[in-house]
């Protein structure tokens, strides 16, 4: 729904959204593009959540502060800022074939564009490695990196939103003297910065679902700022608030389990190694 509402035509708001994709593409069309994003989920939030909680040990240790203090803001920061940029290189071809493979049969607005030798309305790729393969036999390491600017937009701030409320938040609700957060603490906390982080990083969403789905059948924006211009002057401001409602929801449930899973792996690793090194 967010890409269809962020890149798509013709959708009034989510409701009118989801009618249309259901009653055009039945249950199948909502999850369209869903398999690269399944298979490399667990590769991608291991190496996001290991980047933050290593280097924020790094900064701990290199300023000699003891592991059991509350974090300071600016390793939080700094360490979120790093993060977001190692999401982008994971993220970006991830992200892309996704919004290929879910925008490939939808419809285009006519403009002074060329348009490619494809019928829009059919599919142009058979799966997700064949969407990978043709867009890097056609288009080259640039084509799987389109949109990467507008993504480092909106994952390095989007990032400090998410692991600061995060953090202080959970250590906020947290009861004192509790030495780790409880899983309902984890639990909260999570999916309030979840909805943050997704809601204010909205309107570079936008930008960046607009440019990875450009290239199906047109090829309308020339980068970032070319995509902002046109959209803003085509459509205004409300434009890159579309799919806020879906950003924010689906933050809090996702937000959740994520740290929820990654705070108790934590533990259960801490455990294990007590117990192997008494």
């Amino acid at each position: 729904l967010q890409t269809r509402l962020q890149a798509g035509q013709g959708y009034g708001n989510t409701l009118n959204c989801v009618l249309t994709v259901y009653r055009n593409e039945s249950v199948a069309g909502f999850f369209k593009g869903m398999s690269f994003p399944l298979a490399s989920i667990a590769v991608y939030s291991s190496v996001v959540f290991g980047v933050f909680s290593n280097k924020q040990r790094l900064l701990s240790g290199l300023q000699r502060r003891e592991p059991a203090r509350a974090p300071v803001l600016a390793d939080v920061a700094l360490a979120s800022v790093v993060a977001g940029f190692i999401s982008v290189g994971i993220g970006t071809p991830v992200d892309l074939v996704k919004i290929r493979l879910q925008m490939q049969t939808q419809p285009y607005i006519k403009a002074n564009v060329k348009l490619k030798p494809t019928v829009p309305g059919f599919p142009v790729y058979q799966g997700p490695v064949h969407c990978f393969r043709t867009v890097l036999q056609k288009e080259g390491i640039a084509g799987i990196y389109r949109g990467a600017g507008a993504m480092l937009l909106r994952d390095v701030p989007g990032y400090c939103l998410y692991f600061i409320p995060y953090t202080f938040f959970c250590g906020w609700i947290t009861p004192d003297g509790c030495i780790s957060p409880n899983p309902s603490s984890v639990w909260l906390a999570g999916g309030v910065a979840g909805a943050i982080s997704w809601g204010t990083a909205t309107p570079m969403d936008v930008v960046k679902s607009r440019l990875q789905a450009d290239g199906v059948y047109l090829n309308k924006y020339k980068g970032t700022l070319d995509c902002i211009l046109q959209s803003y002057q085509n459509e205004g401001l409300k434009v890159f608030f579309r799919g806020i409602t879906v950003n924010a929801v689906r933050g809090f449930p996702m937000s959740s389990a994520m740290f929820l899973g990654y705070e108790l792996s934590l533990k259960a690793m801490k455990r294990d190694q007590t117990e192997t090194n008494p």
